[in-house]
């Protein structure tokens, strides 16, 4: 396969790449990868951990039924997850582990295939791509001058993408039967919602570990479109902004975009999608970050996101030790630097996460030292004899305080 993605295949297709998807070698990896991924049991109510008991046999069931064409994907059981500074509940499909083995197992044969095609703009679950190179090709763009941008959101995205249509990109590439019934089994895979089994019209089932490659694969075809027209844009899955010099390249640019869209059966959100200037209030957000003028600044759903873990790692009724919590405390904070590290130097996101830490803590000294007695805590008398000299001593990580250099755009 390595030798066909360089020279090319005969006949421009993917023939016999089923007996790839079932390898004994491959399942294997693919089972690796999904243990370490963690995640819920499916509808089976079979863990990783039990899984993992008669492994061998297992995976020896799973290659018999892909060879011999019996293996049918089980529903994927919904569930639903908080959606970031809003009251809405994101949903979620948690398919069974023996499921997110067989589709971790195909994308392993086949995303190598597509990812020769994809263009560098899309960062988006990508091998050997990362957010933080998302973002510093916007701020690389925008100081290039790149200032009018064209803030796109598309609705409902995962949900609307047309399967025939998705199929029929697939087959260009591919002419196993096997692998293209499999991939066409999943997008028509049930779900399960409380007690109600319905089945989607549309869309990639949201959880699955397959529909990040689909999703980047429908999007290809705006990519080049919009390559080919001369636009400077990054996407990372469905998030997108496409940059200009110029307002009427940007209206252009959008004019374009929503063509490119329509012919793919897809919609522009009405109000989120917008042409927005660097130097006009509010800017305009991509990846948790807020763009405006020389700022980079997470925005409030990001910090709202911190503080949220922040409070599960401090509660009052801990009963770890200060040194194991500032341990715990550090590795999230460390990660949100990580992840923000192209935010202004004089941030005020900084000094704010830090003061709500450090406040934290304080609450759970206070509690300790009263033995629980008052509601106020972390305040007055407590803010003075546990000072920030004193958390600093303990190790813990200030965002403020980190290295310059690494918080350099």
């Amino acid at each position: 396969m390595l030798e066909a993605l360089e020279t090319g295949v005969q006949g421009g297709k993917w023939h016999s790449l089923m007996d790839k998807v079932y390898r004994p070698a491959n399942l294997r990896a693919a089972w690796e990868r999904v243990k370490r991924n963690r995640g819920s049991s499916g509808i089976d109510k079979v863990s990783i951990e039990y899984f993992e008991v008669g492994l061998d046999r297992r995976l020896e069931s799973l290659a018999e039924q892909l060879g011999e064409g019996t293996y049918r994907p089980q529903p994927v059981r919904r569930t639903y997850i908080p959606k970031p500074g809003s009251t809405e509940r994101r949903p979620l499909g948690i398919p069974t582990v023996a499921d997110r083995i067989v589709q971790t197992a195909l994308r392993n044969v086949i995303e190598p295939i597509f990812e020769k095609m994809f263009e560098p703009t899309s960062y988006g679950f990508r091998p050997k791509r990362r957010t933080y190179q998302a973002v510093r090709e916007v701020d690389r763009l925008l100081r290039a001058g790149y200032v009018w941008v064209v803030d796109v959101d598309i609705r409902k995205y995962f949900d609307s993408i047309p399967p025939k249509r998705l199929m029929a990109q697939i087959a260009e590439q591919i002419a196993d039967g096997g692998v293209l019934g499999l991939v066409e089994a999943y997008l028509h895979q049930s779900v399960l919602d409380g007690m109600t089994l319905w089945a989607p019209g549309l869309g990639t089932p949201q959880g699955a570990v397959i529909s990040p490659l689909l999703a980047n694969l429908y999007l290809h075809p705006v990519d080049v479109a919009l390559r080919q027209a001369g636009y400077e844009m990054v996407r990372y899955a469905d998030d997108m902004v496409i940059l200009c010099r110029t307002r009427e390249e940007a209206e252009a640019a959008l004019v374009l975009l929503r063509e490119l869209l329509d012919e793919r059966e897809l919609v522009l959100h009405p109000t989120k999608t917008r042409i927005a200037n660097l130097y006009e209030r509010p800017g305009f957000q991509f990846l948790g970050y807020v763009f405006y003028s020389d700022y980079r600044d997470p925005r409030e759903s990001s910090q709202h996101k911190i503080r949220t873990k922040v409070r599960e790692l401090t509660k009052l009724t801990s009963g770890n030790s200060l040194t194991d919590i500032v341990k715990g405390l550090n590795a999230v904070l460390r990660g949100w630097m990580a992840y923000f590290q192209f935010c202004s130097k004089n941030s005020q996101a900084w000094s704010n996460i830090d003061g709500y830490v450090r406040f934290r803590l304080r609450a759970i000294l206070d509690k300790r030292r009263k033995g629980g007695r008052t509601k106020r805590r972390g305040r007055g008398y407590a803010n003075n004899r546990w000072t920030n000299r004193y958390f600093a001593r303990l190790g813990l990580f200030s965002l403020h305080g980190a290295p310059k250099l690494v918080l350099q755009p």
